[in-house]
């Protein structure tokens, strides 16, 4: 079964410009192990006060950042990034991850209504 994981983080003000530059132009070898590692239709949303929402979905979210703890590429692209966020003392950014709890799906909510009407 499919995870669906979505987390914040808070990028600095400061740091708003710089932080989508670096994203329009993800490493090609970043690219590559995070799909290898199992991190599906990822996503990042960025506000303009900061606020980073991210969204994935993988089979084992444990599995797949452990996967990616692994990967050079992101001890290096961690190492880098750390500086652009808040209120994680300087641990990288994929060991800070606020992670959501998911409240509601219309796809499962759905199914699970229809399961139950009379046939």
């Amino acid at each position: 079964m499919t995870q669906r994981v979505c987390f914040t983080l808070r990028v600095r003000r400061d740091r708003l410009g710089e932080y989508r530059e670096r994203h329009a132009a993800v490493w090609p070898d970043m690219l590559r192990a995070l799909a290898e590692t199992g991190w599906g239709n990822y996503s990042l949303f960025l506000s303009d006060d900061g606020l980073l929402v991210g969204y994935l979905e993988t089979e084992d979210f444990e599995a797949a950042n452990a996967a990616m703890a692994e990967r050079d590429v992101n001890t290096r692209w961690q190492t880098e990034m750390a500086p652009f966020f808040e209120g994680t003392d300087g641990a990288p950014a994929d060991q800070s991850f606020n992670v959501l709890t998911e409240v509601f799906h219309l796809e499962d909510q759905l199914a699970a209504a229809e399961a139950k009407e009379p046939k």
